[in-house]
């Protein structure tokens, strides 16, 4: 396994870049660690498959260096990196047996034929293949199939990282639960270096220990599931993370309240003294989880008019109209009353974050 260095990496497809517009990839300087299990996450386009790319030796970038464990691999080509990848679509062959198909790899670099069983024994045993082994490829379902894609991605155990560049995207949504749980399961086991590229935050926060946002070719946060969903640094994380994302408010500050035009919503006090010297557009934003909606005034509550319901089963989403056409989104436990028209707001002080021109404002 490797410890992979990105020194000021950047890339463009336009053959002479002049502003940082024309780059689909902006300057990234990171170190991820020998061992980790990573997510790259963000919406198409946003340069996640051209950052692992850059890692795999598919691309070489327009700028900057890329090393593993200290070396530097920029001008090197796949085959010479000694990473495994594994891509949307299963990548195997149909007429083998899937004992053949997860020996491939290991045949390929002259492993004997004790070491080679032992390893796909171990593999198979992992992501539940066993009793298939000397079944052909070419009549498993289509899980199975990326199973072994998975498994001849992991059979290695002597490379620097394995890429997986969304790899459940054509799972029914039961057995991408499964996988992922094997895909963690193999992390704990195995302490490879994973890193896994996805639009999903559901696989992204499931999968990794660290999260990467990716935001218009940069990066704009890494973090643990819980930093991401508690304290974004970036307004649009704020906004990917979580299902529906933040609210927010444009807002100007006076002392220990926000005011969202003549409206008073209660700081608490770290968040007042951060607000005291923000300058720029500044926004409050708070989780739906973390404001209260109740069906009668209650103390330092709001009034706001109900929009609509959605029922989710254990929880509803209820969508209100806080003062002058201000849209915002609750969610209301099971079991509580349902406000029908008019509904009281209460925003949790100790949950309410202020950005100035989209960053988070911080200690």
């Amino acid at each position: 396994m490797a410890e992979i260095t990105l020194d000021n990496v950047a890339h463009s497809y336009i053959a002479n870049p002049k502003n940082e517009t024309d780059y689909a990839l902006r300057l990234i300087d990171n170190i991820w660690k020998d061992g980790g299990a990573y997510a790259l996450l963000g919406p198409s386009g946003c340069g996640k498959t051209t950052l692992l790319n850059i890692i795999s030796g598919l691309l070489t970038p327009s700028k900057g260096r890329v090393l593993f464990d200290g070396k530097d691999v920029t001008g090197l080509p796949p085959e010479k990196r000694n990473i495994s990848q594994v891509f949307q679509f299963p990548v195997l062959y149909d007429t083998m047996s899937v004992y053949d198909n997860l020996a491939f790899p290991l045949k390929n670099r002259g492993f004997n034929k004790i070491d080679i069983e032992k390893r796909v024994l171990e593999v198979a045993e992992i992501l539940d293949l066993t009793d298939s082994l000397n079944k052909k490829a070419a009549r498993l379902s289509a899980d199975a199939k990326q199973k072994i894609s998975l498994g001849r991605g992991l059979v290695r155990s002597d490379v620097a990282a394995i890429l997986f560049d969304e790899p459940l995207t054509v799972i029914d949504p039961h057995l991408k639960w499964q996988l992922r749980c094997k895909l963690k399961q193999v992390h704990e086991q195995l302490k490879l270096t994973l890193l896994y590229v996805t639009h999903d935050q559901v696989e992204a926060l499931t999968f990794a220990d660290h999260v990467i946002v990716m935001y218009e070719g940069g990066i704009v946060q890494i973090g643990s599931p819980q930093e991401l969903f508690e304290n974004p640094s970036h307004k649009f994380v704020g906004y990917f993370i979580g299902s529906p994302g933040m609210n927010f408010l444009p807002c100007t500050l006076g002392g220990s309240h926000a005011m969202v035009g003549d409206i008073k919503i209660k700081l608490n006090d770290e968040t007042a003294a951060l607000g005291a010297a923000a300058k720029g557009k500044i926004e409050l934003g708070i989780r739906p989880l973390y404001l209260q909606i109740h069906d009668t005034q209650v103390e330092g509550s709001l009034p706001a008019i109900v929009k609509s319901i959605e029922d989710h089963g254990n929880y509803k989403i209820v969508t209100v109209i806080l003062g002058d056409n201000n849209i915002l989104r609750a969610r209301l436990p099971e079991g509580k009353h349902t406000p029908s028209e008019k509904a009281w707001l209460k925003f949790s002080k100790n949950w309410i974050r202020l950005f100035s021109n989209d960053i988070l404002l911080k200690n």
